[in-house]
């Protein structure tokens, strides 16, 4: 069987082959006849891997290099998403339903895409979302990203699945950091994490309350298939195994634990943690008007509209969908963050205006950073910021305060 580089390099041909072929001139071939505007497609069947950075056009430049260079069973975890896909699908295709509404006519030759959240100023809205492992595709994981956080100003959240600890990132950041926390099933082991990084000086812990059961995560267990690395040096089975290059559980007590998942927390746990922390306390995963309308009630003082990038269900609903409902459900009342296939600065652009106060990015630094390290997150970070700017301008909006719902509406 063809390594997985290999297939790779097979589809691409496959596509070049096809963008040439004379069957697409054919009158029996079902293209035919159709009026095609767009040349991008045929071109990026043709286009060569990026050699460096500065050649990327746009942030899917950089995915396959990540998946020549990355090992195969570390670009399925990557990128897959669970069962059918429907939900990781629906999270891109989502943002071709929405159009923006340019107004013409405005001074917007200074333009300023700064946002403020919790009393502190960056200098723009796209935030570095958590993602795990990031030593899985890139040696120097977390720093490398945490270093082009800062050459860009981003706000940076850190996983507890991090391979990196929460002090090396804030000292690489040179700036304090979001904490995501997987609380587990028992409340001794998030209460040890979470005063842990609060004595690290992190300003704001984001709890991931939709990662309650397993998932069949098709495309990862068939890529892991397909690696012929031995691979039980740094996965034992086990929580043990499964938290040991963890650096958030380090001299944590896991006694009693049988996985690190959280299907016994209920919204009071939201107020046993107010309890034993000072921090802000962000809750990740909310894809309802209703749940929205609790995280107020339970006084978090954010929410993250957020389907874990369809790694987590697989409903088939996009977060784009269903941020205009949790806005409204909140009122104002508290910070509304959105993750979710967010790839262009037209897409930023649109959860802006539909009432979101930050973008949180996670598989597009990923294959910056599996692609060529921190110089690699740092032009895809670069490529969203100019798009974000661009979008803004084009649309006669001069700070992102100034961008509403009256610049967005739904095919």
């Amino acid at each position: 069987m063809p390594s997985f580089n290999e297939q790779f390099a097979h589809r691409r041909r496959l596509l070049q082959w096809l963008s040439a072929s004379p069957l697409l001139a054919s009158p029996g071939f079902s293209f035919a006849g159709v009026d095609r505007p767009s040349k991008l497609p045929e071109l990026e069947a043709n286009a060569s891997l990026i050699a460096k950075p500065e050649e990327a056009i746009n942030v899917f430049d950089f995915e396959p290099v990540f998946f020549k260079n990355v090992p195969p069973a570390h670009v399925g975890y990557m990128a897959s998403g669970i069962d059918a896909e429907a939900t990781l699908k629906a999270n891109r295709e989502a943002f071709s339903k929405y159009y923006l509404r340019p107004r013409r006519l405005n001074d917007v030759s200074k333009v300023d895409t700064s946002i403020e959240i919790f009393g502190v100023k960056y200098p723009n809205p796209i935030i570095i979302a958590p993602t795990g492992g990031n030593k899985a595709f890139h040696p120097e994981g977390e720093v490398a990203v945490a270093r082009a956080a800062k050459v860009g100003g981003h706000l940076e959240m850190l996983s507890t699945s991090a391979t990196t600890s929460i002090e090396d990132a804030m000292a690489a950041r040179g700036a304090p950091v979001w904490f995501q926390l997987y609380a587990s099933p028992k409340w001794e082991v998030a209460e040890a994490i979470v005063k842990r990084v609060e004595r690290a000086g992190c300003p704001v812990v984001a709890v991931t309350v939709d990662r309650v059961a397993g998932r069949n995560q098709e495309t990862f267990f068939r890529l892991r298939a397909r690696d012929t690395r031995e691979c039980k040096g740094c996965h034992e089975p086990g929580v043990a195994g499964a938290t040991k290059r963890k650096p958030a559980y380090d001299g944590v007590d896991l006694t009693g634990l049988t996985n690190t998942q959280s299907a016994n927390m209920t919204w009071d746990f939201i107020g046993r943690l107010r309890g034993i922390t000072k921090m802000k306390i962000v809750i990740k995963g909310i894809l309802t008007a209703e749940d929205a309308a609790l995280c107020v009630k339970y006084g978090a003082d954010g929410l993250i509209v957020s389907n874990h990038g369809g790694r987590g269900e697989d409903s088939g609903r996009a977060t784009i969908d269903v941020l205009p409902e949790v806005v409204e459900a909140v009122k104002g009342r508290t910070t509304v963050l959105i993750d979710g296939g967010f790839r262009r600065g037209t897409d930023i652009a649109k959860a802006i205006a539909m009432g979101a106060n930050g973008v949180c990015v996670g598989r597009p630094y990923l294959w910056g950073l599996g692609a060529f390290g921190q110089p690699g997150v740092e032009k895809v970070l670069e490529i969203l910021r100019t798009e974000f700017r661009v979008a803004m301008m084009q649309c006669g909006v001069r700070s992102v305060k100034e961008f509403t719902p009256a610049f967005v509406r739904r095919v």
